[in-house]
């Protein structure tokens, strides 16, 4: 198949079904109930959003995974191998690409399951930290052993190259990673469209830096989920509709990361995702402060897109600011890649 019919096919299809699922979807979970709790600890002008249908994840999952397959199947059913174009190890591109999704899937199923908790059993919380975290590293570990097993232990640095067998520093580094970035990216789920436009962002940027590592099969991916994202944003944009809830933000959690191991530079993901970073770093100082000097704060509320809330910013504002500033963390990362 053409590469660019691929491209261009992958962001219309994942955008096409999930901006037309909304129209079943968004219904169905209201009539289920599936409404939103809204915590008291949170900005009270929120409370408004109580009831908002929640596990809208449903959709961009739904969208990315067909357009993922109808490209993939077309392209197969063609006689030619998008997937491996270009990649030295076929067996490896399959194992990166397929695991990667697997356990971006697995992710939002624990999401999914944190939701229905929430929602159906009426429980605040959810899973326990402990429930979740334990679920988390069972998944990580599968996905990185998954690597391990087709020797893809190695890591790509901008200006360095690559670093060859990383032994058992590669589950440590990776470990530490995908639950970071996983638990960050649902940080950022906390604005009407912010978490959505943040990761179109990034999605856009892992395809240009896919292209250029020629990863065609990546790039085909990093389609899928930007145009997945875009047709959710048709929903979820400030007032939304629907909320992706845990299950979403889980599954975009491990879409990122496998895109990033994708292209073999996870490191990428630092200027690649700047606003996961950011986030999911307020939230870590404001709890270390708040312990360390009994009960004071660095920020109003964390994680920061609540800081700019309670200084007066409105959610299309902040969405848009922070979206322009991954949008630069993305250049960044692209030239880091285009020039190291």
């Amino acid at each position: 198949m053409n590469t660019y019919l691929a491209l261009g096919l992958a962001v219309a299809v994942a955008f096409g079904v999930t901006a037309i699922l909304g129209i079943v979807m968004v219904p169905w979970l209201r009539r289920l109930k599936f409404g939103q709790t809204i915590l008291d600890i949170g900005p009270k002008w929120h409370r408004s959003k109580q009831g908002t249908p929640t596990m809208g994840g449903l959709m961009f999952i739904i969208g990315t995974l067909a357009a993922v397959s109808l490209v993939f199947v077309t392209d197969k059913f063609m006689g030619s191998d998008i997937i491996a174009s270009g990649m030295l190890v076929r067996s490896a591109a399959y194992t990166k690409l397929f695991s990667g999704l697997i356990m971006a899937l697995s992710l939002g199923l624990i999401g999914f399951v944190d939701d229905y908790i929430k929602v159906v059993k009426k429980r605040n919380l959810g899973l326990t930290a402990r429930q979740k975290t334990f679920m988390q590293l069972l998944v990580i570990l599968a996905y990185l052993g998954s690597l391990r097993l087709s020797g893809s232990t190695f890591m790509y640095i901008p200006f360095y190259g690559s670093t060859g067998d990383l032994g058992v520093f590669f589950f440590l580094f990776g470990i530490v990673l995908i639950y970071g970035a996983t638990n960050a990216v649902n940080f950022t789920d906390g604005v009407d469209g912010l978490c959505s436009s943040v990761t179109l962002t990034s999605a856009a940027a892992f395809i240009v830096i896919a292209f250029m590592r020629n990863n065609l099969g990546a790039s085909v991916v990093a389609c899928a989920l930007a145009g997945a994202c875009a047709g959710f944003l048709v929903w979820n944009w400030n007032p939304a509709k629907v909320f992706m809830g845990d299950t979403g933000s889980m599954f975009l959690g491990g879409m990122v990361v496998a895109l990033a191991y994708a292209v073999d530079c996870p490191l990428i993901l630092l200027p690649v995702g700047l606003i996961y970073f950011i986030e999911g770093l307020s939230d870590v100082l404001q709890i270390g402060y708040f312990k360390l000097t009994h009960g004071k704060r660095i920020f109003k509320m964390a994680p920061i897109h609540h800081h700019f809330e309670m200084s007066g910013w409105k959610e299309k504002k902040i969405v848009i600011v922070f979206t322009v500033v991954n949008i630069i963390g993305c250049a960044a990362g692209i030239a880091l890649v285009r020039f190291g």
